[in-house]
């Protein structure tokens, strides 16, 4: 089993940044492909970026590249997300998703990921 837990949301104004943390339980965190995903109010939940295990392996969704950045450390468990600049349209609520993978790879696709975290809000105003 692995807990994740997010963490760093918050409300900024456009043009700002943030960095969003994801704290993962287990000792075989160095074997867990990892993802963020966000959802906006009345959307689905979307792909925002992806890393592999040894974090040498990212991709990101095409519209974010260039404005977010994961990466992680796994001597602490943990996988980030530096945001910015940020707009409005990043609203949403960002999840953090871990994937045991035998391959040091990345994956987009939300159903393939084992254990998803709580969630945590962000807010661009305008």
């Amino acid at each position: 089993q692995v807990q994740l837990v997010e963490s760093g949301g918050g409300l900024v104004q456009a043009g700002g940044s943030l960095r969003l943390s994801c704290a993962a339980s287990g000792r075989t965190f160095n074997k867990y492909a990892m993802g963020w995903f966000r959802q906006a109010p009345g959307k689905e939940r979307e792909f925002v970026a992806a890393i592999s295990w040894s974090g040498g392996n990212t991709f990101y969704a095409g519209s974010l590249k260039g404005r977010f950045t994961i990466s992680r450390d796994n001597a602490k468990n943990t996988v980030y997300l530096q945001m910015n600049p940020l707009k409005p349209e990043d609203t949403a609520i960002y999840y953090c998703a871990a994937r045991f993978s035998d391959r040091d790879t990345y994956y987009q696709t939300s159903s393939v990921y084992d254990y998803w975290g709580q969630g945590t809000q962000v807010t661009v105003s305008s």
